[in-house]
């Protein structure tokens, strides 16, 4: 299967962005604003298929990885890590030094953000979820 990440303008494509969210994160989320930071979609031919978004961190010189989501049928073609390649890349060109997120009950999350070189960390101010994983990497 050929697959394509492009960058893409958040309240150009927030229909898009959101139908992807929904079809993702179900109800177990909420929509993120796709107005602020940036934002990628992959496609499949020319069908959407997974997003992306990487918006300004709390911490300086930063950027929080905010949301990956794959529709299910594509998981398992390690979509995710590509977007982690593709998010490095604008982190370092906007001149941040580090990359954080969390999950929450995903082991495949997890073991992606391992596999990307992310180490856990407990930050002072936990964002997430009582019992969230913290991950970051320095780039």
């Amino acid at each position: 299967m050929s697959y394509r990440i492009r960058e893409v303008d958040g309240l150009e494509e927030e229909d898009t962005l959101a139908e992807l969210h929904g079809l993702t994160f179900l109800d177990e989320a909420r929509v993120p604003s796709f107005e602020e930071g940036h934002w990628w979609l992959c496609y499949r031919d020319r069908k959407p298929i997974a997003f992306a978004g990487l918006v300004p961190s709390m911490f300086p010189k930063a950027g929080y990885f905010i949301r990956v989501g794959v529709v299910p049928e594509h998981g398992g073609h390690g979509l995710q890590l590509r977007f982690m390649r593709v998010l490095e890349r604008r982190a370092k060109s906007n001149g941040w030094a580090m990359i954080v997120s969390d999950t929450t009950d995903n082991v495949r999350s997890a073991n992606n953000f391992i596999r990307a070189g992310y180490r856990l960390f407990e930050p002072e101010v936990k964002w997430a979820f009582p019992h969230s994983l913290y991950w970051r990497k320095r780039l």
